[in-house]
């Protein structure tokens, strides 16, 4: 575009100042306003990936670097419980009569928490939407009120059941180790407490590579969804938690200039 002009300005200078001076006085006005309403609004962060590529570490490491607030469904279905919220009581009469929660339940209580005021930036999505038609109902309802990415962290299936099955959990004050990353300094005990280290039922090789069978099947289409819609983006998440935030950062943060002079037309 930029030689274009540059050529127009060469053959006809009295032209490319007429043209100069329209894309001054309308477009770049139009251009600053679609930028800066991008910018000012809502930002809403997905985080896909499979069981063990980090999404809950990136969200709380995103949630203090961008000041997002960081919005699970089931810590969200189980306050509400836990609270005898409306909500709560209409959603436990269905998990006590051995039934879903419809979405429709799990949208009220999302939309009821997204209109708190640390929401009012943008706010992170964990282990939510996990349908296409989930996914569907989401963009309708957020359309116009926010700007939604889908960020897909991805890691390979073999990295995955070496960084899963090498999980421990203090049995006292549930920090988490992992015996290459993060290891305690005493093997089998907490570093902060006397605590026991143990390792969770479901990472075991054989329940991790059957969960990631079921994400491929049910939760991986949704990757194929956000890039239809244009909103995704790729992270290695097989690098240190530092490095994907700061390629998740990269992605997240709008590089919008407060101020185009005249000059920068060209």
């Amino acid at each position: 575009m930029g030689e274009y002009f540059q050529t127009i300005r060469l053959i006809s200078p009295p032209f490319y100042g007429r043209l100069r001076g329209v894309m001054i006085k309308i477009l770049l006005p139009l251009i600053l306003f679609m930028a800066n309403l991008q910018a000012t609004q809502t930002q809403v962060v997905i985080l896909l990936g499979p069981p063990g590529a980090g999404k809950g570490s990136a969200a709380t490491l995103l949630k203090d670097k961008m000041e997002l607030a960081h919005i699970s469904t089931g810590d969200l279905l189980r306050q509400n419980i836990k609270n005898g919220t409306q909500l709560g009581e209409k959603a436990k009469s269905y998990m006590d009569a051995g039934d879903l929660v419809p979405d429709e339940l799990i949208f009220s209580m999302l939309f009821e928490r997204v209109d708190a005021p640390d929401c009012e930036k943008g706010y992170l999505l964990d282990g939510f939407p996990r349908t296409i038609e989930q996914a569907e109902t989401l963009q309708k309802r957020l359309a116009g009120r926010a700007q939604v990415k889908a960020v897909s962290l991805e890691v390979p299936d073999s990295a995955l059941v070496e960084r899963i099955t090498k999980r421990q959990v203090c049995r006292d004050c549930q920090t988490p180790y992992h015996l290459t990353f993060s290891p305690p300094k005493t093997k089998g005990k907490c570093d902060r407490c006397p605590g026991e280290l143990y390792q969770r039922s479901d990472d075991t090789e054989t329940v991790v590579k059957s969960r990631l069978k079921i994400y491929h099947e049910k939760t991986a289409p949704l990757i194929d969804y956000y890039r239809e819609q244009k909103a995704l983006q790729t992270v290695d998440a097989s690098l240190p938690p530092n490095e994907v935030l700061s390629q998740i950062t990269a992605l997240l943060t709008p590089v919008v200039k407060d101020k185009v002079g005249a000059g920068d037309v060209h």
